[in-house]
């Protein structure tokens, strides 16, 4: 049975498979977290259901069971971890094309995904001298940690992988033969679809960590890992450790990525405005309501109200 001191569960899944009727749905979906004072984001798509939500443990397992109760999710695997407040501010559900955007149409994991690697066999892998590994997240969230080993895209997006990969001479074939490749991300799904565009490309040995690397840090010791940093999340934690304890990093309250080292000490940050990351990238006009904002979330919290605020500033402006 779950349980642990922490007043809040997080619950971390997806699964690709074809929902056809995704679009439909939606709205019972969103009543039923609402109902249960789930907070978080699902996204629903053709090609399967990505999700982080939380809340109390009743309250998030009765939306578990929910979606295992569905023949299509019934072995539905999540991650868990916890928290001493609600990670994430509203609850949505989200309809899209993809539920990882990588932008190629018929790249789909349930034809054709790389093999799976559980954690506890991960180490063994990375010991082969003729691995091509390779971090598959963003540049922001490899600057928090990565594997002893692993290239660094330094991608701003996923969409952005495949072009990185047809410029690699890392991936050339080796007397004729393609190199073996693993590849890892935060919870297992870009990986699964990173390994199959490279089954698509004609790649035969191809392996991806099962459940990612929060599923290692759960489950691998620290004296027996080969982890080097911390993991981002995308909530309000932002980054973890080894057994999913949150790490020391903040957020730039403007573009939401992980204050860089010596952010604070730089004239470009400034509180709910600004951090180097995003200085250039975003107008006066859009530091002016970001002020704004800030000021009404002080306002807000003095009052001991929840200010939501505007949505996060573009990557590109």
């Amino acid at each position: 049975m779950l349980s642990n001191p922490l007043p809040f569960m997080t619950a971390a899944f997806y699964k690709f498979v074809d929902l056809p009727d995704f679009a439909d749905r939606r709205e019972k979906l969103l009543a039923l977290c609402e109902y249960h004072n789930v907070k978080g984001l699902i996204i629903l798509a053709q090609e399967g259901i990505n999700s982080t939500i939380a809340g109390p443990k009743e309250s998030v397992m009765a939306i578990l069971n929910h979606l295992i109760a569905m023949p299509e999710l019934s072995d539905l695997q999540y991650k868990v971890s916890w928290s001493a407040k609600q990670p994430f501010y509203r609850m949505k559900v989200r309809l899209k094309k993809e539920i990882v955007t990588l932008g190629l149409p018929g790249v789909s994991p349930t034809h054709g995904a790389g093999t799976y690697v559980s954690a506890e066999k991960w180490n063994d892998l990375l010991k082969d001298p003729d691995l091509v590994l390779i971090d598959t997240r963003n540049d922001y969230e490899v600057e928090l940690g990565t594997f002893q080993g692993a290239i660094d895209p330094k991608v701003k997006r996923f969409s952005d992988l495949p072009k990185w990969l047809d410029a690699q001479e890392a991936l050339n074939s080796r007397t004729g033969k393609k190199p073996k490749v693993a590849m890892f991300c935060t919870g297992g799904i870009r990986c699964e679809k990173s390994t199959a565009l490279m089954r698509a490309k004609g790649f035969e040995d191809v392996y991806h960590l099962e459940g990612g690397i929060l599923k290692y840090l759960e489950k691998i010791q620290p004296k027996d890992s080969l982890w080097q940093g911390e993991c981002f999340v995308f909530d309000e934690r932002v980054s973890v450790g080894h057994g999913l304890m949150a790490g020391e990093h903040e957020l730039c309250r403007c573009c939401r990525d992980p204050l860089p080292q010596g952010a604070k000490a730089s004239p470009q940050f400034e509180f709910g405005v600004s951090c180097p990351r995003c200085f250039e990238r975003t107008t006066e006009d859009q530091k002016a309501r970001a002020r704004e904002r800030h000021k009404q979330a002080l306002l807000a919290k003095a009052r001991g109200e929840v200010h939501f605020g505007m949505k996060k500033f573009p990557k590109q402006v």
